[in-house]
């Protein structure tokens, strides 16, 4: 395996925040194969360096992988001075959990929890661009003109969107019901779009990650992602030789 930040490790084990974990090593309360190591930057393999804190043993905490159909009012970050709900309080486990990438707060839909920071960092990458999928009620008539020009890009502050494909699935003088895949993730990139072009968000779900999909599952609700899911995730960001 290879090596990682040592408070990486640490606050993935759950012993506390990778910022008070830095504290922690450079106070001496760190071991590592016997060895005291009190300066950072210090890098260690989980898997084969035994490591203490303060006397006490640290163990790779298991990976885990979830699948959560947000609902409308919680928020995708691990912590929030406001008190509000938490993605992450909606799922059932011991292991510390974080979002893999973000819905903002009125996007409902799925979004992947994990402790895996490896798998999540790629996901995250631009290289890799896995398409997501929403369902967008929009007020208003969608035209012709206005699905092409979101096909063939906005142009945003960050700069120009990618290709994007877009489904009409129902066209109605107020109302319209259309299916958006993007590739890029920027923050609120579907609003963005569609408001580029005249298009007021009305409801927007994110139904499908890659081939991963909502099918089956409530809203609030979340399940373990399947061995097969997170194989196809892996091999989905997988560096090329």
């Amino acid at each position: 395996m290879a090596k990682q930040r040592l408070q990486k490790v640490l606050a993935a084990a759950g012993i506390d925040s990778r910022r008070n974990c830095e504290e922690l090593i450079l106070s001496g309360l760190v071991r590592v194969n016997r060895k005291v190591v009190d300066k950072l930057p210090a890098f260690v393999d989980p898997q084969q360096d035994v490591i203490t804190v303060d006397g006490r043993t640290i163990r790779p905490a298991p990976k885990v992988y979830f699948l959560l159909n947000k609902p409308k009012g919680v928020i995708c970050t691990s912590s929030d001075p406001e008190g509000r709900r938490k993605a992450i309080d909606l799922v059932q486990t011991k292991e510390r959990i974080f979002c893999v990438g973000r819905l903002d707060t009125e996007t409902t839909g799925i979004i992947i929890l994990t402790n895996d920071s490896e798998l999540a960092n790629r996901l995250a990458h631009p290289r890799y661009e896995l398409p997501k999928t929403y369902v967008v009620g929009i007020r208003g008539q969608i035209t012709g003109e206005q699905v092409e020009k979101l096909k063939k890009g906005i142009w945003l502050a960050e700069g120009k969107t990618g290709r994007t494909s877009v489904k009409i699935l129902r066209r109605g003088h107020t109302e319209s019901l259309i299916k958006v895949t993007i590739g890029q993730g920027l923050n609120r990139q579907v609003r963005r779009m569609l408001a580029k072009v005249g298009l007021p968000v009305k409801t927007l779900t994110r139904t499908r990650i890659g081939k991963i999909e909502i099918s089956g599952l409530g809203v609030g609700k979340c399940r373990p992602l399947t061995r097969a899911e997170v194989a196809y995730l892996e091999k989905t960001t997988q560096v090329p030789a």
